[in-house]
Order: structure tokens, then C-alpha cells, then sequence
């Protein structure tokens, strides 16, 4: 944890506490930065607490100042319940919101309750508690000063605050738990709840889980992990997981693993007796994958590792259908030239120097002498080796291999 407010713990410890975390519905996925507040509320609700989901049908309609260095664009309200929609779906794989059981989930959206809250009674019930000083020293709004921001996110501390007060007034909701930078929002929250009715509220937050120049995985920003498989698929979910530099992964496995504390220590030790190995990025990987896809989409993402990193042969790459192939190959260099070239077959070392795989067909020449050359997994022996069509792989692909790990896709149109 990174904060907690007073009294967490203990009353966490003394009875079944319904507690809540907010998700920004400005996407229809839900990324990986989410995956901290997700496996808070797996764990809340193992541990025998009630969990709500609440999803910013409204707040995502203004757009959250906390740890944004410029406003983002608006939506308008058709996108915004559409994606809340699109995460709702994502969430109900993750917690269990089955009636009967009394820690059973449940999911609000905080539009329901502000779509009919006229802005003369928001200012006069809500904004008259908290004062202009009181949210002015938050770090969301002070660190946005200088660059400027509107009133709009200005007042989103206050309408997060309000629902914190009506999921504790209506749902005996005593608990709010978030990332690092919702810390201003949530105790903004708390103070409401004390102001308004006297009542005793607790928070919690956690570390962001950031990319290696810092800055958190937010949908507005660059280079997002989305949990969605269209948008990121199992292959490159399990890559990104396995490529985590050593205390990236450590500092990971102990926030998203959910073997026991002593499983993780004993992993982590035959890690760094062995790092080259990558223990504990496979692990990891492997753990996660399977949590927000499936075993068999691990599966896959392992044997496509193997396709890629590994000895694997031609059989393994002729199995997979053309999506698989696609996403197993994604962001590898692509070169395109017609079918027609391979009706009598063609020449490889001219195919490879024309379409510039090699810059001349004196180097390609060269590679091929020294081995390096493989096409589909095979290694290329032979001077004169003819690219033909039955070498295509689902009718209009060839893969291109130099060295070790140096990939090109041909594309036959």
C-alpha cells in the first residue's frame, strides 16, 4: 500500500466491509494499469468482503485531472455507456456477482444517481462542505496549475467525493480503494461522509503500476496494454509480461500473483540464483495470461513463443490459422510482391535483395553460405533455393529468417 487512512485495517479485520474502486469508462477495455484495482476486489471479496465495481457513467462525462499532464477530449454519453457496457463485461470474469452469497459483487454507475441531480442542489448539498482552500491543495489540481485547468476538472474531486457519500448513505459502503494518484479524490470522499454525517470512512491506495519511462498505463496515454484481446492479443498480453525487466517483475509478481507469500519468495530466490532462466517473468506471464484470457490462449502465446524464440519447425507454423499467424507476427518487418512471382518459382536470393531483406543479393549470398538463412523455421543449404508456391503458408505468407531472431513476413498478394 501507499496510503491508508487511520482505522483500515481494523476494521477490515473486525466485520464483512463493503468497500469500492472506480473505473474510468473513457475506453471500451478495460489495460493493465487497471489490473491493480481488479485484483484488489478479487481479493476483497476472497477475503470475505463485499466488493463494488463502480463504473463513471457520469465522471468520465468531465475527465479526471489526477495524473493527467493536459485535459482530455470529452465524450459524449452514447460512447460513455457503451464502454461502460464493454467493461462491465470485463469485470464479471474477474469477481463474482452471483446473488445468495452475502459477499456477493455488485456494480453501480454513478450516472444513475447524478443524471437527475439539478446543479443548483449539487452546489448547495455538496459544495457548500468542502472549501475552495481544502481542494485546492490536492497534488492533482496544484500540479496542473501551471498548464492550466478548467473548472470542469476542477470540481471532479467533489463528484467523486459524492459517491463515496451516496454508496455509503444507500449501501453501507465504508470502504474506497484506488491507485496512488486518487488519494486527493477518495479522502476527499471521506471528509464529505465525516462532514455531511459524522460517519467514520476508510480508504486505502496502492502503487501505479508504470511504464519503464515512468509515466502510468491510462488510456490516454501511449503504449497501452488493453485486456481486451482484440485490441491486445494473448501473444502479446503473455510477451509484455515475459519482457519485464528483474525488478519490474518482482515488483509485479508481489502485486498481481496470488500464490502465497511464501510460493513468490521461493520464486523469487531461484530467479535471481538463475535470472537468465527468466523464472519469474514466465511465471508471471503464465499466471496472468490465464487469469484475464485463458489456459488455452497461454497455451497458444507459449507455443507462438516457442514459433518465434525457439526450435520449433515449419509443422508448428503451418498449424496456426491466418489470425494466429498475424498476431504472432505482429510488428515484425513486412515485404509485399505479387503471387505471380512463384507461378514458375523465383530465384530467393534476388527475391530477398529486390524486395530489400538484404541490400544486395552479394550479402544475401553470403548468409546463406554461413547458414543464416531460414524460410518457414527450415534452413536455407542451397545457392540456388527457389521460392515456390508451396512454400506459402495459409495460402499467402512466408517467413523470412536471419540469424537467430531477425524476422521478416512476406506477403503474397
Amino acid at each position: 500500500m501507499q496510503n491508508i487512512m487511520p482505522g483500515t485495517q481494523e476494521q477490515l479485520n473486525k466485520e464483512m466491509t463493503s468497500g469500492y474502486v472506480g473505473f474510468d469508462p473513457t475506453a471500451d477495455s478495460l489495460h493493465v494499469g487497471n489490473l491493480v484495482p481488479i485484483t484488489l476486489l478479487m481479493r476483497m471479496q476472497r477475503a470475505g468482503h463485499k466488493p463494488y465495481a463502480l463504473l463513471g457513467g457520469a465522471t468520465g462525462m468531465i475527465g479526471d485531472p489526477s495524473g493527467k499532464s493536459q485535459e482530455r477530449n470529452l465524450l459524449d454519453m452514447d460512447t460513455i455507456l457503451y464502454n461502460c457496457e464493454a467493461q462491465k463485461k470485463q469485470l464479471e470474469k474477474f469477481i463474482d456477482f452471483s446473488k445468495g452469497r452475502p459477499d456477493a459483487a455488485v456494480m453501480v454507475n454513478n450516472y444513475d444517481w447524478f443524471r437527475d441531480f439539478r446543479f443548483l442542489d449539487f452546489i448547495r448539498d455538496v459544495g457548500k462542505h468542502i472549501s475552495v482552500n481544502y481542494m485546492m491543495a490536492k497534488d492533482s489540481v496544484q500540479k496542473r496549475l501551471e498548464t492550466g485547468l478548467s473548472f470542469t476538472e476542477f470540481t471532479y474531486q467533489l463528484i467523486q467525493g459524492y459517491d463515496y457519500l451516496h454508496l455509503y448513505k444507500t449501501k453501507n459502503v465504508k470502504l474506497q480503494f484506488g491507485g496512488a494518484d486518487q488519494w486527493g479524490n477518495i479522502v476527499t470522499g471521506t471528509e464529505l461522509i465525516r462532514r455531511t454525517m459524522g460517519g467514520e470512512a476508510y480508504a486505502f491506495t496502492c502503487p501505479l503500476i508504470t511504464k519503464t519511462d515512468g509515466s502510468k498505463f491510462g488510456k490516454t496515454e501511449t503504449g497501452n496494454v488493453w485486456l481486451d484481446a482484440n485490441r491486445t492479443s494473448p501473444y502479446q498480453f503473455y510477451q509484455f509480461w515475459l519482457k519485464q525487466a528483474d525488478d519490474d517483475a518482482e515488483r509485479m509478481i508481489m502485486t498481481f500473483s496470488f500464490r502465497t507469500l511464501e510460493e513468490i519468495k521461493t520464486l523469487i530466490e531461484e530467479h535471481k540464483a538463475a535470472p537468465h532462466l527468466r523464472k519469474l517473468q514466465k511465471a508471471l506471464a503464465e499466471e496472468l495470461t490465464t487469469l484475464v484470457h485463458s489456459a488455452e490462449d497461454l497455451s497458444f502465446a507459449q507455443k507462438a513463443s516457442e514459433i518465434l524464440f525457439g526450435q520449433s519447425s515449419i509443422e508448428a507454423l503451418r498449424i496456426l490459422n491466418e489470425k494466429q499467424l498475424l498476431e504472432v507476427m505482429e510488428g515484425v518487418p513486412q515485404v509485399h510482391a505479387s503471387s505471380g512471382v512463384l507461378d514458375n518459382g523465383t530465384d530467393l536470393l534476388t527475391f530477398l535483395s529486390d524486395n530489400g531483406v538484404f541490400t544486395s543479393k552479394g550479402e544475401a549470398r553470403k548468409m546463406v553460405q554461413n547458414g543464416g538463412i531460414s524460410i518457414n523455421k527450415e534452413k536455407v543449404i542451397a545457392i540456388d533455393f527457389v521460392l515456390k508456391k508451396e512454400h506459402l503458408l495459409n495460402n499467402r505468407y512466408v517467413l523470412i529468417q536471419k540469424g537467430k531472431s531477425n524476422y521478416t513476413l512476406a506477403i503474397f498478394n
